[in-house]
């Protein structure tokens, strides 16, 4: 690791961090969650907090020894061997037209609330904007992905902090109206937003200092409690039994506290944000089934001499059925969180095998069985990952019969 390469601070880092694990899901999943559980939802996000304490600090670890490993599926190729490294990489890779359709439609349903657009229509131009720029060559920088995120950290503080007077503690009863099942659904969801802690593996050659990188993952920890637990509690505070209807509920925390005027604005900022995180995942999906192709798990010709776009057209063919036919984003949340759990547990029980025996070895641990409990929350949606590593394991087995390029 040379000067020039060790470049990131905590602080830098924290942000890329936070840019990492939350997303412009955000802007939706307080009305899915609270659909799911009522006031018990706050259950949910408590307990997936407590799971991101061990993943988190796993994946750091990861990072530590092994800076600049390539990511979950070289995690898992290691422990496992290359067939695992094929299933985890089509478990992130198909996960991609899901979540990316997803994100447009939480835009799209702010986008609708602020301005009257049908929000399948905003969605279709979000994506539609997202693969052209990719197409043309181009990808929104580290820093404007950085400033999104900002934005969408102060969209969340604000809206907390100029709703939370409007609470009342009347509108937590009923607190748990769908019983214990209801939690476990809205943990089901709310993975969504709690994936992301692999981004840690990939910087640790990036920071200054020795030990920057767990640092950064504690404040990110930090940082991200104080904003799940925030959202979720004034939601459920402040729009009672209306959380569970309301498709836009930070614009309707925000106008609970400002007025009026904040809707367009957030109809904007919720347009800048999820075109922001397609544009970003669109990218490195892209990249992703470059990687995929060349090693035998898509057929060969997605290589492309090692540029994206043969790839890109792939993710776009994909994307455009799961558009027109699948438009719930209940069901598209649910299934992106499963094939992402997928990928947080392969990572995890990698790291049980590749980390040393001792401390780390044994957050390793804890961190696999919470994210077992975790991906059994999925429940029927485990259908997908397990459709997508059998679309894997084909093609792999496809691949194995030509030579792989040099």
């Amino acid at each position: 690791m040379t000067e020039q390469t060790a470049r990131l601070g905590v602080g830098q880092g924290t942000a890329l961090l936070v840019g990492a694990v939350l997303g412009p899901g955000m802007l939706a999943l307080p009305h899915l969650a609270a659909a799911a559980a009522g006031p018990a939802s706050v259950l949910a996000w408590a307990a997936l907090l407590v799971l991101s304490v061990p993943v988190a600090l796993t994946f750091a670890a990861l990072g530590s020894r092994h800076p600049g490993g390539g990511g979950v599926a070289a995690f898992t190729g290691l422990a496992f061997g290359r067939r695992a490294a094929a299933v985890a990489g089509w478990w992130f890779y198909g996960s991609v037209p899901l979540g990316i359709v997803a994100g447009a439609l939480v835009g799209g349903q702010y986008v609708a609330a602020s301005s009257g657009v049908p929000a399948p229509l905003a969605a279709a131009v979000l994506l539609g904007g997202a693969f052209l720029v990719n197409a043309a060559g181009l990808r929104t920088s580290g820093r404007v992905q950085v400033v999104l995120v900002g934005l969408l950290v102060a969209l969340l503080a604000v809206a907390v902090i100029t709703a939370a007077p409007h609470a009342e503690a009347a509108a937590f009863t009923p607190f748990a109206p769908y019983g214990a099942a209801g939690v476990v659904s809205a943990a089901g969801v709310l993975l969504f937003a709690f994936v992301g802690w692999e981004a840690a593996s990939h910087l640790s050659a990036e920071f200054a200092a020795r030990g920057g990188l767990l640092r950064a993952t504690v404040v990110t920890l930090a940082v991200i409690s104080v904003l799940y637990l925030g959202v979720c509690l004034i939601t459920i505070g402040v729009l009672g039994p209306a959380a569970a209807t309301t498709q836009a509920p930070l614009a309707a925390l925000l106008e609970a506290g400002i007025g009026p005027a904040a809707r367009p604005l957030t109809g904007v900022l919720a347009v800048l944000l999820t075109f922001g995180a397609i544009n970003a995942y669109v990218a490195g999906a892209a990249r992703l089934g470059v990687a995929l192709a060349r090693d035998g798990a898509l057929p060969g010709w997605f290589a492309g001499g090692g540029t994206p776009l043969r790839s890109l057209g792939l993710l776009a063919v994909i994307t455009v059925p799961v558009l027109v036919w699948a438009v719930d984003l209940d069901l598209l949340m649910r299934a992106t969180s499963a094939c992402l759990a997928a990928v947080t547990l392969a990572g995890v029980t990698a790291a049980v095998r590749v980390l040393p025996a001792g401390r780390h070895r044994a957050t390793a641990r804890a961190a696999s069985a919470l994210s077992l409990v975790a991906l059994a929350a999925c429940g029927a949606y485990l259908l997908v990952p397990a459709v997508l590593a059998g679309v894997a394991l084909i093609a792999l087995k496809a691949g194995e019969r030509r030579p792989l390029p040099r």
